[in-house]
């Protein structure tokens, strides 16, 4: 077949036979093409450190407006810029996700403060002083009780070095000779031997007999339990001071008043996690401290009569005691009982570096879990509403999607009359399945029999109801965390005088970023901006005007440069690890 292409180039554009010599090529097709064009412009080093605070951030946040500088004693404005004259039109600030699916940079930005949130709680440091390294502190792990039987890998002994490696030979999952089946017929025994990554584990072995409604709903209540469980074990070790004549204390309060309050206390830094069956469970550093009689916010050591052993006590008491039954419900009158699992894990914490569970360990092992979510569950998804719920629930579809349909149908207004999902569960090859179709009134996309949007209230308006169980549904929240299969709470969370906070921290790394370029070493020389931080003031008049970068190209040089600048940082903090002659922890780089 002869060519149609001219033998001689024209100069022309045009598609199609004619000749294509000088076709003008596009680069932003692209995302490296859309990077050489941001590249050879001669304002790229200006706008790469224009960007250098957001660099890392997949979907940053763009604003819009001016920044005034004024001196505060007497008004003048002092200098005056407008966005209008940056880079882009814009300044970027990073998205300051925590979820590491969502933004892998903020997300390990979040990681090293929490860790060194964690370990200030343990050693001190960052304005917690260093007398709580002889406070007596624990490692506890707190899981769910049994709502089902699920797949699961046993190993009765561990050979292996790594357990987050580990390649032992597992035992069977659920080795029962006599186990039969049950009632909806399927095996109630699994002679398999699960390997680490097999997509089983943590799966119902039936899902009909698994207690959806009481995990959605303990997932809920999971934070309550927590609360009570803590302050069982502050009455527990109170009543142990009072039998060994330890005296109470003396506090004034803030109106004048005296009161006596027990001699101890207990602060925690706490984080949850999902578990395969996406049931959640927490893993808590709890340290003991002692009462100051005149200062209410002193961190001080304890009374010398208390120790570990005291405090592990605590804790294993009021695990095993704490119990009790959320308000009724028109699916359940007498409500759900929330309880602790029988799996309960207590290890005394060493901060001498020798002991089985040390101060980085235990704060590294917290600080990574700060950063997930439900991913383990294979779940992902933002708020749901009345119009996205029917492609993540399903009565009979698999573990999460019925979980997230408990969460909707516990959740719904007390006054409905029925369920939304009011049709037999006869088990058969889905013999009610009802294939999505859309509602002729109000035209929602949903697998629902009934419309929840017509039945129920919009998801807008219930999220704006009272949740207090003397004014509406004490479920109500259900329906607005069912995208975390029930737990509304945060993953990360510690007591008042556990630690310092994140905002101390963050303030912190952006006193250190403003001040980073000055010579430090020159003498005399104090750190100080154009104008002095106590002298003038930033008025800023900033709006919202978008998210994410403007080009892929954008994106993958920003990232790449703050990918760049992570290794020399980590490069860094090794050689320096490497003349102290100590080993860095990977979850442990310098807050600022």
């Amino acid at each position: 077949m002869a060519s149609t292409l001219d033998l001689t180039p024209r100069a022309t554009t045009a598609r199609g036979v004619g000749s294509n010599a000088d076709v003008l090529p596009v680069y932003t097709y692209t995302a490296a093409g859309s990077a050489f064009e941001r590249a050879t412009r001669p304002d790229y080093y200006g706008w790469i450190e224009h960007v250098r605070a957001a660099a890392g951030c997949t979907r940053p946040i763009r604003l819009a407006g001016q920044l005034l500088t004024i001196d505060a004693s007497t008004g003048r404005v002092l200098d005056q810029r407008h966005t209008d004259a940056m880079p882009d039109a814009a300044i970027y600030t990073a998205c300051g996700n925590r979820r590491a699916t969502v933004c892998p940079s903020c997300a390990h930005t979040y990681q090293r403060d929490a860790y060194q949130l964690l370990r200030a709680g343990l050693v001190g440091g960052k304005g917690v002083p260093d007398t709580v390294a002889q406070h007596p502190a624990v490692f506890a792990t707190f899981t769910a009780p049994s709502f089902g039987t699920v797949h699961v890998r046993a190993v009765k002994r561990h050979t292996c070095g790594n357990r987050k490696r580990c390649d032992c030979r597992p035992d069977p999952c659920h080795a029962r000779r006599d186990a039969g089946h049950c009632p909806h017929g399927r095996p109630a025994a699994c002679w398999a031997r699960h390997e680490p990554a097999d997509a089983v584990l943590g799966q119902p072995l039936c899902l009909d007999c698994y207690d959806h409604d009481h995990q959605a709903v303990w997932n809920l209540y999971s934070g309550e339990l927590w609360h009570r469980t803590k302050q069982a074990a502050e009455r527990w070790l109170a009543k142990l001071a009072r039998r060994r004549g330890i005296p109470r204390v003396d506090v004034v309060t803030a109106s004048g008043n005296t009161r006596t309050v027990p001699p101890v206390r207990l602060s925690h830094g706490k984080a949850a996690e999902f578990q395969a069956r996406a049931a959640v469970h927490f893993h808590a550093l709890v340290r003991l401290d002692g009462v100051h009689p005149t200062d209410p916010t002193a961190v001080i050591p304890p009374s010398a009569g208390f120790t570990v052993g005291d405090l592990e006590d605590a804790l294993r008491h009021a695990a095993a005691q704490v119990a009790f039954s959320t308000p009724g419900h028109p699916d359940r009158p007498d409500g759900w009982p929330i309880a602790w699992g029988e799996q309960l894990d207590i290890r005394p914490i060493s901060l001498t570096g020798g002991g089985e569970v040390t101060d980085s360990m235990v704060a590294g092992y917290l600080a990574k879990y700060a950063t997930k979510s439900t991913e383990v569950t294979g779940h992902r998804s933002v708020r749901l509403t009345a119009d996205t719920i029917g492609d993540y629930a399903d009565p009979d579809g698999d573990h999460t999607a019925r979980l997230i349909d408990a969460c909707w149908r516990i959740g719904r207004p007390t006054h409905t009359p029925t369920p939304l999902l009011d049709r037999p569960r006869d088990h058969r090859p889905r013999p009610g399945f009802v294939q999505p179709w859309e509602c002729p009134d109000c035209g929602t996309h949903t697998r629902y029999a009934a419309c929840p949007v017509c039945v129920a209230h919009r998801q807008a308006s219930l999220d704006t109801e009272s949740t207090k169980p003397t004014t509406a549904n004490p479920y109500a929240r259900l329906r607005r965390w069912a995208h975390m299969l029930g737990f509304g709470g945060h993953f990360l969370t510690k007591a008042r005088r556990y630690s310092v906070t994140f905002q101390l921290l963050r303030d912190n790394r952006v006193a250190f970023r403003r001040h980073e370029h000055q010579d430090h070493e020159r003498p005399g020389r104090q750190l100080v901006d154009e104008h002095h931080d106590d002298t003038t003031l930033i008025v800023g008049t900033l709006t919202f005007s978008g998210v994410g970068w403007h080009t892929t190209g954008d994106a993958l040089l920003a990232n790449t440069a703050a990918a760049m600048a992570r290794e020399r940082q980590a490069a860094g903090r090794e050689e320096l690890a490497h003349e102290l002659g100590s080993t860095p922890a990977d979850a442990a780089p310098a807050a600022a």
